[in-house]
């Protein structure tokens, strides 16, 4: 939490002035150590005192000039001083520079480590001024979020396009060169990653083929066509994207992989995973965007119903055991198990991470990407893991006995281990590892939990429309009696300016099955996973297909849509 939570000096003072009680201030401490929040900010959000009051009060008790910030340009601040991380950690805001000082916004004076951090990273004398909290959290919104959904395309010139920053430190003289004598594509380029970071795509695909050229968006899971250049630019096309990726230009008859990083604001930028495979008629190119922010959703937005939150949070909160995420791939598997971690990530915990490949980068946690060329394997990483006083561990997949077994020591010996699996429910998950060789003793010592999940298309806000569904067919969607008795309103798709083809975003469908006494008995038995999941569903689970009809009945997707992603 921030620094300023853990000072003294403000609680005093409030107390002294008989602001706040003792018992008030106590409260708000734990509050703000719970929220990750300043004691200010906690103070401000609980309306025990007006931001404005508290700025008066210590500009009168400590002599710290006093700035209103709404008279100040945040986009004036040198990007120098823009340490991102020293901003997070304090929430205190660097203004300006006059001769060798550095003058921060905080709405606590008395955040001595703030300023000395800042004074070493800048290598500037720094000094407080005081603003009011809650100036300060917006101005602090508008440095860090930059809002890159809301950039207008159609207003940047051609220079600007050709101007956006391809982080690359080794980027030779000949690229650097082969740029500037192709600056058609390089504008081109940049307004397809732009674009598709505008629409939201989660992938895009360049295809070459005989006749044709064409560049598709994976948006909510479903491939749109954006684009089709001219098929002679193919080769072009693909030499620009292998520059930005730091490939080899010159090797086209094997797959190589590479990454980019586009930096888009000055607070902004956004990595991308590229893949080439050589095809008959040229390079097919195919880029992952890794957006970190996905990794920072709250666990409340990803979907899961109250008691499947519940329970997955419970899970997280025991110090030792399995949490097992399955699913096909693009079912938001990496995403779960990242919320997971963020909930996790404290200054107590240990965290380390085994992933093929690290796709996001998590501040805190120690991620290890697997190379399995030079024998770095998911089984060899977990092992050094175990020798490195680990809390928890992930581990981005268990493909053989060797990684599972590890896995079930390290869950066994007293520590927290997460890891995925690709199969399609939560029963078959049991399953697969018995497959695998491991004893059935094991798995129903070691397992908590088990998540499946799908990724299901939004219906837009804007136009989705309600349909009339005649109650036979409502029961033979899956719906029961109970729920066709208390009424409900199925909404379709209709398609508007907001949307792709009615739909807007992704929510998750899950099924959560708990390690019962009754289902470890039924492993340790040999049942199968038809077994298993009727034992479960005994048990309260709810299953894909459920968990898909009651977004349904809260409006938040269609039947077609819980047809397409759900077997019935």
């Amino acid at each position: 939490m921030p620094t300023s939570g853990l000072h003294l000096g403000l609680s005093t003072l409030f107390i002294r002035k008989k602001l706040l009680s003792e018992e008030q201030i106590a409260t708000a401490i734990a509050k703000s150590r719970h929220s990750k929040l300043s004691l200010v900010s906690t103070i401000v959000n609980e309306k025990l005192i007006s931001a404005r009051a508290i700025a008066e009060l210590c500009y009168e008790e400590y002599g710290t000039p006093l700035l209103d910030l709404d008279e100040f340009d945040v986009h004036s601040i040198p990007e120098d001083f823009l340490n991102k991380k020293l901003i997070e950690k304090h929430k205190c805001l660097p203004l300006f520079k006059r001769g060798n000082r550095l003058y921060i916004g905080t709405s606590d004076p008395t955040n001595i480590a703030a300023l000395e951090d800042f004074q070493f990273s800048a290598g500037l004398h720094a000094e407080a001024i005081l603003v009011e909290d809650d100036k300060l959290s917006s101005a602090l919104e508008k440095v860090l979020e930059e809002d890159i959904s809301a950039l207008d395309l159609d207003g940047i010139d051609d220079a600007s396009l050709a101007d956006i920053e391809v982080t690359d430190t080794d980027k030779r003289e000949d690229d650097q060169k082969a740029d500037s004598d192709d600056a058609p594509i390089v504008i081109y380029i940049n307004k397809i990653l732009t674009d598709a970071i505008r629409k939201g795509a989660s992938d895009l695909h360049f295809e070459p083929y005989e006749k044709r050229y064409r560049i598709r968006f994976r948006i909510d899971g479903i491939l749109h066509e954006v684009s089709e250049p001219p098929v002679n630019l193919s080769g072009r096309i693909s030499a620009r994207l292998k520059v930005m990726s730091k490939l080899d230009i010159a090797e086209r008859r094997v797959p190589q992989d590479g990454r980019i990083k586009m930096k888009l604001s000055r607070t902004k930028s956004i990595d991308f995973r590229v893949s080439t495979l050589p095809t008959i008629w040229g390079e097919k190119i195919v880029m992952r965007i890794l957006d970190s922010s996905s990794a920072q959703l709250g666990i409340e937005k990803l979907g899961y119903e109250d008691d499947q939150r519940t329970l997955y949070e419970e899970m997280l909160a025991k110090p030792q055991g399995m949490i097992l995420v399955t699913g096909p791939t693009g079912s938001g598997k990496t995403v779960s198990l990242y919320t997971g971690l963020n909930i996790l990530n404290t200054e107590a915990r240990n965290i380390s991470t085994a992933e093929d490949p690290v796709e996001i980068n998590l501040e805190g946690v120690n991620q290890v990407h697997i190379n399995l060329k030079a024998g770095l394997t998911f089984a060899s990483a977990l092992r050094s893991f175990l020798r490195q006083d680990p809390d928890v561990v992930m581990v981005g997949e268990i493909r053989d006995l060797e990684t599972a077994e590890i896995a079930i020591k390290a869950a066994q010996t007293g520590h927290l281990v997460l890891s995925t699996l690709h199969t399609n429910s939560a029963s078959e998950t049991l399953t697969r590892l018995v497959n695998m060789g491991v004893p059935g003793y094991n798995i129903a010592s070691s397992v908590n939990l088990i998540i499946a999940q799908r990724l299901a298309r939004r219906l837009c806000p804007e136009c989705k429309q309600a349909e009339d569904v005649p109650e036979h067919e409502l029961k033979a969607l899956g719906f029961n009696d109970a729920q066709i008795s208390e009424g409900f309103t199925i909404f379709k798709p209709k398609g508007c300016d907001h949307c792709s083809g009615g739909y807007k975003g992704r929510v998750g469908i899950y099924e959560v099955m708990r390690m019962s006494d009754e289902i470890a008995r039924t492993i340790m038995e040999g049942g199968n996973s038809l077994q298993i999941a009727n034992q479960a569903k005994d048990q309260g689970m709810r299953d894909l297909r459920d968990s898909g009809l009651l977004k349904v009945i809260h409006g938040v997707t269609s039947i077609a849509e819980i047809n397409r992603v759900t077997s019935f």
